[in-house]
């Protein structure tokens, strides 16, 4: 599976694809995928943005049976246009049950460089069996606060998208009654979650206003945006914590199990 929109720069994306395969060489792993993340995925680019290739990969089955632990991230060397790193996938489906959002997110970026789309499916799906939703709000809170404070400190207008985006998660995961697991990228966000039509016009101009200043730039932002993301994490925030149930020990030990086969059957280590 590949998807690589044509306003990619085409001589970055063959330098990716070299990176990667240079990865698979002198590591001795295989990149089951790989994807674009940041900005471009999401939907919101400045015309400096870097590029943010992420990766999942897998070991030889020896190397997991073995006794000596391997470095579960893989780096490459990292400059103004190329972002490129990944997890292995072991590392990728534990922190998965743990409610990290990030592995969900490289499942379902919009631009491919490689992969399987049928192994992309199993892993959605068994993300959507395995994710705490619960933890997950709580990730996207963190992630929004944290850039509002950057963005009140700095002025910097990604710091506000880096924010915006994580309410827009959250209305989703609010408003939609299948459960779903919620898009990567903004403007599918606010397509699907039922945003107000100032909400989804002032995001259209911020991003085509963005696409048009440096990605360190500052941008005025629209009061009715600065009020849609307040109101989205403040009823995050007031959702009252959830009582244990009395399966929620057989649950979690469920998620671990349904992570673990998954994990067994893609580096094909016996049962």
């Amino acid at each position: 599976m590949r998807n690589i929109p044509a306003s990619m720069d085409p001589d970055v994306v063959r330098a990716i694809d070299a990176r990667l395969d240079g990865v698979e060489e002198e590591q001795g792993v295989s990149v089951v995928w790989a994807i674009e993340s940041g900005s471009r995925a999401w939907g919101f680019p400045s015309p400096d943005s870097d590029y943010d290739c992420r990766f999942l990969y897998t070991r030889p089955v020896a190397d997991y049976l073995g006794l000596r632990s391997r470095r579960d991230v893989i780096e490459t060397p990292l400059d103004k246009v190329f972002d490129v790193n990944g997890w292995d996938v072991r590392k990728a489906f534990g922190l998965m049950v743990k409610g990290n959002a990030t592995v969900g997110e490289w499942l379902r970026s919009p631009i491919v460089y490689r992969g399987d789309a049928v192994l992309r499916d199993e892993l959605v799906a068994l993300a959507h069996d395995v994710t705490d939703r619960h933890a997950l709000r709580k990730h996207y809170v963190h992630v929004a606060r944290n850039n509002l404070a950057l963005l009140a400190s700095s002025g910097v207008a990604k710091k506000f998208f880096y924010a915006l985006r994580p309410a827009a998660t959250l209305r989703w995961m609010r408003v939609r009654a299948d459960s779903a697991l919620p898009p990567m990228d903004l403007p599918t966000l606010v397509a699907g979650a039922a945003v107000p039509d100032d909400v989804r016009t002032a995001v259209d101009e911020l991003i085509d206003r963005k696409s048009l200043t440096r990605e360190l730039g500052a941008l005025m932002v629209p009061d009715v945006l600065l009020d849609f993301v307040e109101t989205e994490l403040r009823h995050a925030e007031a959702e009252p914590p959830q009582p244990r149930s009395p399966g929620a020990d057989d649950a979690r030990a469920r998620a671990w199990t349904l992570a673990e086969d998954g994990f067994r059957r893609l580096v094909g280590v016996p049962s």
